[in-house]
């Protein structure tokens, strides 16, 4: 359990290192004087934000004040708001990593009651609860620009003005906007989220290594869109399952977002048809094969659409939306003609 003394005790020993500090976690920051001077706590690029590296009679060094919004506070709440923190728990954790102090072992309470993770279901539904609605944000734009323009249906997906991104444990914060994407089971409860960090400026995927990444209880879930019946279609990602139900808007979908999920994803106890989103690449095989053996074995007819080239969203970008209309109308079964497509 970690008491006041020990906040305290690691607020002390960060101040005595407190321009190293800054360095790491206020990185886009610069000192002046006896100040490390940013734009806010969370690492933002400016001038409002005033870090004190020495003590002084004005107080002990660590302490911070924001002229622009009044906020202030100490070195453990920089740590908190750069690395999006959310437990004090994980805060004081990462303050000794930073300190090379050890880690304290387990009290008996935690070991009865364990905090969820940063990562997990809990922290995912918290992060899609602090989002909102895409219309007429960055995401609407980013997915017009990929062709998806008919957006019925997408109410798991919303809008983070500023998402926190680490490259790795070693590197600082950065914040880009982001498409949030609520990952469901089947009873509909948020069980993780999927990112998709975003650049305002090229209304594409941010220029980082990693610009998608999922937390979360992931395994046999997805990002569903409409609910499930006895017909459903399944593929990869989510760029890609919405660009195929542009043409078939009606049709519940999900996206796995990623070849092994696919091949692992829960049936709907009232499937009867599974049409199956297959990406043209070897993962991409290998998930279909399984995902139609599954099928099989569960009494559940499966039926293979394929893109003409790589992918559905890139059939609909290069090709167009009448090709990729063509192209579902001679794979997908009779039935679902008049039921399913627009």
């Amino acid at each position: 359990m970690i008491t006041l003394h020990d906040a305290s005790n690691l607020a002390h020993r960060l101040g005595r290192q407190a321009e190293a500090v800054c360095r790491h976690y206020l990185s886009v920051g610069h000192r002046e004087g006896h100040y490390w001077v940013v734009g806010d706590v969370r690492n933002t690029p400016g001038r409002s934000m005033f870090v004190r590296l020495e003590d002084s009679p004005k107080g002990p060094a660590g302490k911070w004040v924001d002229a622009a919004t009044g906020e202030h506070g100490d070195l453990i709440d920089v740590i908190r708001e750069s690395c999006g923190l959310l437990r004090f728990k994980e805060i004081a954790d990462e303050a000794r990593a930073f300190l090379s102090m050890p880690l304290p072992g387990p009290t008996p309470a935690a070991v009865r009651q364990p905090a969820p993770p940063h990562r997990s279901p809990v922290a995912a539904r918290r992060l899609f609860d602090m989002s909102r609605p895409i219309a007429g944000t960055l995401v609407q734009l980013y997915l017009r620009e990929r062709g998806i323009t008919d957006l019925r249906g997408t109410g798991n997906l919303r809008f983070h003005p500023r998402c926190y991104y680490r490259p790795d444990e070693h590197s600082p914060i950065e914040i880009w906007p982001a498409m949030i994407a609520a990952v469901t089971d089947l009873d509909g409860r948020i069980s993780g989220v999927h990112r998709t960090w975003l650049d305002p400026t090229r209304r594409d995927k941010a220029p980082i290594d990693t610009p998608r990444r999922a937390m979360g209880d992931l395994l046999g879930n997805a990002v569903r869109f409409g609910i499930g019946g006895e017909v459903l279609a399944a593929g990869e990602g989510i760029e890609t399952v919405l660009s195929i139900r542009q043409v078939l808007p009606d049709m519940p979908m999900l996206a796995a977002l990623s070849a092994a999920h696919l091949a692992a994803i829960h049936f709907p106890d009232t499937l009867r048809r599974l049409y199956i989103l297959r990406d043209d690449d070897s993962a991409g095989d290998r998930a279909r094969d399984r995902l139609v053996e599954r099928a099989n074995a569960a009494g559940i007819e499966s039926i293979v659409i394929s893109p003409q080239l790589g992918d559905f969203n890139e059939d609909l970008c290069t090709l167009g939306l009448d090709a990729l209309r063509r192209g579902a109308r001679l794979q997908i079964g009779p039935q679902e003609m008049g039921r399913f497509m627009a």
